[in-house]
């Protein structure tokens, strides 16, 4: 859906727009009553090129926790990540901030992936795949000092909020079954080297007019 109506903002910029007034996350009317917008702030986005930076960083960061998690679970996990971004964004943004994006829901999945990795930093991949979140996370956190526009409190909240569901992944059974465990073979595609710059920007989250984002 998310794809289809940003190809409403090339072929019908108008209707785009209302649609973007009806679903973006406008902090005050939020926090006036229509909290839908913590959510669907994920369905808009604010050129091709972000959406597509997006989707990108889905397809590396998804699969690996979906296949372990159960779909179910893995909407859950995001719809309550970009949730959290979305709250962190209101409480810390201003009133007058209008964020567009899915940046929160993706940073929950890094924050997934975080969690597994450094549950297994005593073997050689799991060390690997916690270097390389952490060299990506340092880029993430440096990148709102040069583009202003970065809605890093949205981006800090999905990733509190996916740290959570990972911890929870990893030491919630229930009863008879196992701890859910990500290995880290699924992460081997997305190494510090390749993706850096990519990721950095595949999460971000365009602001207009000030703080906020979802």
């Amino acid at each position: 859906m998310a794809v289809a109506i940003q190809v409403l903002s090339l072929f019908a910029p108008a209707v785009w727009a209302d649609i973007a007034d009806r679903l973006a996350l406008f902090n005050i009317l939020a926090i006036q009553g229509e909290w839908y917008r913590m959510f669907t702030v994920t369905l808009l986005h604010a050129s091709l090129t972000h959406i597509l930076f997006n989707m990108y960083a889905l397809y590396l960061l998804g699969p690996g926790i979906e296949m372990r998690v159960g779909r179910a679970r893995y909407g859950l996990l995001f719809l309550a990540a970009a949730g959290a971004g979305s709250a962190l964004a209101i409480v810390l943004g201003s009133p007058g901030d209008v964020g567009v994006g899915a940046s929160g829901g993706v940073f929950g999945l890094f924050g997934v992936w975080a969690v597994s990795a450094f549950n297994q930093r005593n073997t050689r991949r799991g060390r690997a795949q916690f270097n390389a979140i952490l060299f990506n996370l340092a880029i993430n956190a440096a990148i709102p000092l040069f583009i202003p526009r970065v809605s890093w409190q949205a981006h800090l909240g999905g990733f509190l909020a996916g740290l959570a569901f990972g911890w929870i992944f990893l030491n919630v059974r229930g009863k008879g079954s196992e701890r859910i465990h990500i290995a880290p073979v699924s992460y081997t595609h997305l190494r510090a080297h390749e993706t850096s710059s990519m990721i950095s920007y595949a999460v971000f989250c365009l602001k207009r007019g000030g703080g906020g984002g979802g």
